[in-house]
């Protein structure tokens, strides 16, 4: 595959960059990213992204010096950009749907009403399945127009740019997490004195449980490398 100067993979850019970046996950893979790195490897078809549409699998064909597919209908269907709506009076305010928006287009907190920031948000539909009351209607709001008719470079880059600052924003907690329960565990362990053991029985038992303890604080440094 062709590299850039600086030993990056140009043909993954250039179909990364091709992607509309709602990060759906309609094309069978986690996120934009991970399509593009398959499509460059040679591992999927370039004709899985609806919201591309088919000026999206032109595009992408283009890239890889590939003929045009029609778009795999197990994927999904080519449609007119929507955004999701919640009902006011029917959320609960479980936070399902927030945990499920790649981007961050729905704020609320626990037990309160969810808002969904509709220039933010990608249509991806994701946030439908977890919602336990279906309270969460997905309405078009680009007409007739349809895949790349219906979304902007600029709106591309900034679903783009909102999904990479969330995805380190749950890098950030994941670690604070773990170094909260390391913390833990150490407390935990210095508190498990064989010498307060009066019986074979409890030292067996506190050192089960150091043990437990100890493989939990290595995987914990394992994670904070």
């Amino acid at each position: 595959m062709p590299k850039t100067i600086d030993g990056r993979n140009d043909l993954f850019d250039r179909l990364f960059a091709a992607l509309p970046q709602t990060q759906c996950t309609k094309c069978g893979y986690p996120d934009c990213r991970a399509y593009a790195k398959a499509m460059a490897a040679g591992d999927a078809p370039h004709n899985q992204c609806p919201p591309g549409g088919l000026d999206g699998v032109v595009r992408l064909s283009k890239i890889l010096n590939k003929e045009p597919l029609t778009l795999n209908p197990t994927n999904g269907e080519e449609r007119p950009r929507p955004v999701a709506v919640i009902e006011s009076k029917a959320c609960i305010g479980c936070t399902l749907c927030i945990q499920a928006c790649p981007v961050d287009a729905i704020v609320g907190a626990s037990k309160q009403m969810h808002v969904v920031l509709k220039d933010w948000c990608t249509g991806c539909d994701l946030c439908i399945p977890p919602c336990p009351v279906d309270c969460i209607t997905m309405i078009s709001v680009t007409g007739d127009k349809t895949g790349w008719d219906a979304w902007t470079e600029n709106q591309a880059n900034v679903a783009k740019d909102r999904y990479e600052s969330r995805q380190k924003r749950l890098e950030r907690e994941e670690l604070d997490n773990t170094r909260r329960l390391a913390v833990k565990a150490q407390n935990k362990a210095k508190a498990l004195d064989l010498e307060n053991a009066s019986t074979d029985a409890e030292k067996s038992e506190i050192e089960r449980k150091r043990a437990i303890i100890a493989a939990a604080m290595a995987r914990a440094k394992e994670k904070l490398k």
